[in-house]
Formats: C-alpha cells, sequence, structure tokens
C-alpha cells in the first residue's frame, strides 16, 4: 500500500457534513485505507444558521492533515498526489458571490427554515415542490425582502460548488447537487430551462438572468477540472500535494449516501440519518400530485428521486446522551461515549411499542413538513403515562424518524410507490441493530445496513472520484457500482416486527397530534 499511494493512484473523498469533515481514502479495491476527519458546528448568528469561511477552510485543512497523519502512521508514506479527488457536503443552502469572488452575505445553510413565502410562491408558479433549504427558494426570498446584495450577485452556489470552485477554478456542480439549488430536467440533465425562463420573468431590474448566475450542471463520470496551484496549498498547508490531479463533479450529500449504499437504480432506496435524516427512493414515474413534503431530486447520473428531508435527527438524542453522561460523573462513575449510546440504545428495545404514552420532539430547528419555523425540543407526558428509561430511550428515537415516517407514508403509501430495497446508513445505525429495527418498524419495510455504512458520504465521493476515471467506456454508474463497488459485499438485512410497527403507529398519530404543543412551545419559549 505504501507503494501505491506514493505513486499517487489512491483516490480521496471528502465531505463537509452537517458536525464533521471528514475524508477518506480508497485503495485499488475501492475499500477504505486511511480517514481523517474534523469537528465542527454551526453558529446561530443574527437569526440565521452559518458557518464562517475561516470555520470552512480551517476545517477542511485539519481534515486534510488528519488523513495524511493517518497515512504516515499506517504506511510510513507521504501524500503528494492522488488519482482523483472528489469534495461533497450538505446539499442546498445560500452561497453568493460578488463579481470579485467575494461572499455578499453569511453562508445560509440548509438549516434556516426563512424561505417560506418565497417557497410557496415557486412551487405555485413552477407547479414543483420548492422547499425552503433549495438555493432558489434564499434567493428569491432575499429579492422577497428587498435585501441590498441580491442586484450584485454573479455567482451562487452550494457549499460543495463553493470548495470545488476555489480547488479547481470550475464553477460547475454535479446533477445530484444541481438538483439541490434549482428544478432539473430529467430529459436534459440541465437546470430546467422552461423554470428559468420563468424566474426571469420575477428578476426586473436586476442585472443578471437566473442561467448567467448558477453553475454548470455535470453528470457523474464527467470531468470536473484538476487542482490547481493555489488549491492545493489550500487543501495541504504542508506544500506537499501536487496540483493536477482530476477532480469529479462536487456532490451533496443525497447523491452520496445513494452511491454509499448502492441505490441509484430505480426502486431502490437509501435513509441517511445524522443530524438530519432523508430518505430516497429512485422513481419509476412522475409522482401523480405536486406535495410539498417531497423534493424531487436527482441520482448523480440524473434518475429522479423522491427524497423526504428532515432537519431533525440525533442532535437532541446527542443532548440526552450528553445529559446522562454529566449526570454519572456528578456520581463519579466515568462511561465511554459508545459505551452510553451503545447502553441507550439497548435499553430503549425494552420499552413498550407505544413508548408508554410518552411523547417527544426533537426539533432542535425548525421542521418544514410539520410547519415549524424553529425548534423547541420537548419531552411531553400524562401522569398515567409508563415514564421509565426504555420507555424515555424508544421515544427520543422513535423521535428521531417521526417526520420521515409522515413523509414517506406520502410516497410509499398515498401515491404507491414500488420499493425494492432501502439501505440505512449514518450514525443512528452504528449501534448493530437497534437503530436499523426501529427504522424497519417506522416504515414497515426490511432495511439492509452494509459494512460500509459507516463510511458514509466521504466514501461515497471517493468511489464518485474513482468513478471518473476507472468506469469503462459506456459504464453506467449502476453497473460500476453492482459490479466493482458492492460485488460480494456483506449487509444485514431486518424485517418490521408487526407489533412494533403497530406500536410506533400509535406513537405517531399521537405525534401528528401533539404538534399544536410544539407550535404553543414555540409561540410562548422565547
Amino acid at each position: 500500500m505504501k507503494s501505491y499511494i506514493e505513486a499517487g493512484k489512491a483516490v480521496l473523498g471528502i465531505e463537509f457534513g452537517s458536525t464533521r469533515i471528514k475524508a477518506v481514502l480508497i485503495g485499488e479495491d475501492r475499500a477504505p485505507i486511511a480517514s481523517g476527519s474534523h469537528d465542527w458546528e454551526n453558529s446561530l448568528v443574527n437569526g440565521i444558521w452559518t458557518y464562517s469561511l475561516d470555520d470552512i477552510w480551517s476545517g477542511l485543512q485539519d481534515c486534510y492533515a488528519q488523513l495524511a497523519k493517518d497515512v504516515k502512521t499506517r504506511y510510513d508514506a507521504e501524500i503528494t498526489s492522488l488519482g482523483a479527488i472528489g469534495f461533497s457536503a450538505m446539499m442546498h443552502g445560500y452561497m453568493a458571490f460578488d463579481k470579485d469572488g467575494e461572499l455578499l452575505v453569511p453562508f445560509r445553510t440548509w438549516r434556516n427554515a426563512i424561505t417560506e413565502d418565497a417557497s410557496r410562491k415557486l412551487t405555485a408558479l413552477f407547479d414543483y415542490p420548492i422547499p425552503q433549504r433549495w438555493s432558489i427558494a434564499h434567493l428569491y426570498q432575499a429579492m422577497l425582502n428587498g435585501e441590498e446584495h441580491v442586484k450584485d450577485i454573479t455567482f451562487q452556489t452550494t457549499l460543495a460548488g463553493y470548495i470545488h470552485w476555489k480547488l479547481s477554478g470550475r464553477k460547475v456542480l454535479g446533477v445530484g447537487e444541481a438538483s439541490g439549488m434549482f428544478p432539473i430536467d430529467t430529459a436534459t440533465k440541465k437546470f430546467n430551462s422552461r423554470m428559468i425562463e420563468q424566474f426571469n420573468s420575477l428578476t426586473g431590474d436586476y442585472p443578471w438572468t437566473l442561467d448567467e448566475i448558477l453553475p454548470e450542471v455535470l453528470l457523474a463520470g464527467d470531468d470536473a477540472g484538476t487542482l490547481t496551484a493555489e488549491g492545493a496549498k489550500l487543501l495541504d498547508v504542508s506544500g506537499k500535494l501536487r496540483p493536477g490531479i482530476p477532480m469529479c463533479p462536487p456532490e451533496g450529500d443525497a447523491g452520496t449516501g445513494m452511491v454509499a449504499t448502492d441505490s441509484v437504480k430505480v426502486r431502490t432506496g437509501n435513509i441517511s440519518a445524522g443530524t438530519s435524516v432523508f430518505g430516497m427512493v429512485v422513481l419509476e414515474n412522475d409522482l401523480k400530485a405536486v406535495h410539498p413534503e417531497i423534493d424531487l431530486v436527482t441520482t448523480p447520473s440524473g434518475e429522479l428521486v423522491g427524497m423526504v428531508h428532515c432537519n431533525n435527527c440525533t442532535s437532541d438524542l446527542n443532548a440526552w446522551v450528553n445529559c446522562f453522561k454529566g449526570c454519572l460523573s456528578a456520581y463519579g462513575v466515568e462511561v465511554s461515549m459508545p459505551k452510553l449510546y451503545d447502553t441507550f440504545y439497548f435499553e430503549a428495545v425494552k420499552g413498550s411499542a407505544d413508548c408508554g404514552n410518552v411523547l417527544t420532539y426533537n426539533y432542535v430547528s425548525g421542521e418544514n413538513i410539520t410547519g415549524m419555523e424553529i425548534g423547541r425540543p420537548l419531552v411531553v407526558r400524562t401522569p398515567e403515562s409508563k415514564f421509565d428509561f426504555p420507555n424515555f430511550a424508544k421515544a427520543i428515537l422513535y423521535s428521531t424518524l417521526s417526520v420521515l415516517k409522515i413523509g414517506l407514508d406520502i410516497m410509499l403509501v398515498d401515491e404507491g410507490v414500488k420499493l425494492d430495497s432501502i439501505t440505512g446508513h449514518g450514525g443512528l445505525y452504528k449501534t448493530p441493530e437497534v437503530g436499523q429495527q426501529i427504522t424497519a418498524n417506522a416504515i414497515n419495510a426490511p432495511v439492509t445496513v452494509m459494512e460500509t455504512a459507516g463510511e458514509g458520504g466521504a466514501w461515497g465521493i471517493a468511489v464518485l472520484a474513482d468513478y471518473m476515471i476507472n468506469k469503462a467506456d459506456g459504464e453506467a454508474l449502476d453497473a460500476y457500482l453492482e459490479n466493482k463497488v458492492f460485488a460480494g459485499s456483506k449487509g444485514t438485512t431486518l424485517a418490521p416486527q408487526p407489533e412494533q410497527v403497530e406500536g410506533f403507529n400509535v406513537f405517531i398519530e399521537r405525534y401528528k397530534k401533539g404538534l399544536a404543543i410544539e407550535r404553543a412551545a414555540i409561540d410562548n419559549m422565547d
């Protein structure tokens, strides 16, 4: 492996998640051979969830440095070149730049539920669902607000597109990431030209049209440029990394999640459960109706996908586990975090199927699907509820998936979308079987977790970078994944448990009725 790395043949993927930036280096068999990471956290600044540019670059550089350190420790090797690089990040949000390449307003992440008016008006104009997270909703809301910076925009992109631009000089996006900015025409695999014309009718006296400020859309496998000398210095502050490395189209965490779970074929799906949670199904046909709860995005190769995106998943769970750690520490008991999480999960299994009438809302931030613009995490019970640790733990785990279930039921039940397989990945599935089983019970369908699931999107974007340089002529992404990446891969599949399915259904009906409690907390608690 030392000679392979030093020959510059290894492929690197880096993904900017909500709480962690992760780098994964893969070898000839496309399995991870080294990794690095950097923990970070968004900030609420003047009512806007954001990350500073300094945090973006210092985080990337530390993540890469940790990867280089891991390579040195494992193989006594130095990285000076790579076969290819891919960058990915959390989708959506708003990054607008002027003619000098300066960011006009602080980065507005997907987590901001501040574009309801724009989302509603654009959905009506396009007859196509435009969620509040989407970049076009943020742009139009800024226009509706009369924000001064809008007239100075010359380029708008996402976090993944920004990183790629600064490292390669190319203003491009992979089609999956682009589909979270603006609707894609699945026939042309480009931004929908009819809808661009409709939007341009709204721009009035602005000195730009939408098509002029959006990035170029590329498909998986397309050439997206190379690492420039300036980019190499930005990525590797040690100066050892040489420029000229091929770069694949930057993708979003939805697309890399599909790749990491072999879910790019029609009638396959995946659930990515971390800080946020989203479930995706590759559709055979268009949906019969417009559903604001369903994002219509694409795979990295441009196939239509129905996605349910929920802003909140494990953040409240993490807060409770940390609270219990503090409690134990106060008693002089020190327990490792993995042990704390595993115990929390395994105790949840012992809870009643409906959580004993204990109700929780994990809304650290707003939740568009249930109409909450900001969050107020809650635990609610009656005097008669069976309030014990197993039921409490189970309710916390149920709440991580409750909004997802509401959205997926629209596709799988109301629309009758067919699903052959669904795969779970992300932090919710680190403890063996528990999160996986609860997911199967929530959606009433078998759920598979693969051995590679813990590698997540950083591995997924590394695989896309490898696909770009190693695919055979005419080899489609789904065939490449099936034959070269996942052939012989191992995983476990858990079927839903009828009694637990019914218990989750009871919980979710109680959850829907209790949304008025969440609304009251938002309205009355500053």
